[in-house]
């Protein structure tokens, strides 16, 4: 048996090499499409708080549980929110930001629990969630904030 170089027995002919060149490129444009509307369409609901938080990762609509832990100030520049912290039953702590120029205010005390869905914003401090309401103009994804207690959801 004769000993032929691993280049030789494993190359590609010109013809072969000229074909995988001429039409890759080609393919590339044909499928590029699909692979970004199906990223688009990846669920994000799929992470968790705790997942986006260590990743890093911003808008991002979620949803979380958890028990506020202090009721802050309402912010009244610009559209006016509702502002307390949570402790997500995943670990981190959220700051929710709800605007009560779109949606009911919540009666919350220390100590509720709730359910929310939002927009998840990272920072150092855990995350920030808003878009706890609906969207009047139907442009952007609502979410809501849901009293675990009595089951009543603020949107």
């Amino acid at each position: 048996m004769r000993a032929t170089s691993w280049s030789r027995r494993y190359s590609l002919s010109r013809y072969g090499l000229f074909v995988l060149l001429f039409f890759l490129p080609f393919v590339t444009l044909v499928s590029a499409p699909y692979l970004c509307q199906s990223a688009k369409q990846a669920p994000t609901g799929a992470l968790t708080v705790l997942e986006a938080f260590q990743q890093k990762k911003s808008r991002l609509f979620l949803e979380t549980q958890g028990t506020v832990i202090r009721l802050l100030a309402d912010d009244q520049q610009g559209s006016r929110h509702q502002k307390f912290l949570i402790k997500t039953n995943e670990g981190p702590t959220l700051l929710i930001s709800h605007n009560i120029d779109l949606a009911e205010r919540v009666p919350l005390k220390q100590g509720t629990a709730v359910r929310i869905r939002g927009e998840y914003i990272w920072n150092t401090k855990g995350g920030l969630m808003h878009w706890t309401h609906r969207d009047p103009t139907g442009r952007h994804e609502g979410g809501w904030i849901k009293i675990l207690g009595s089951g009543r959801l603020y949107q």
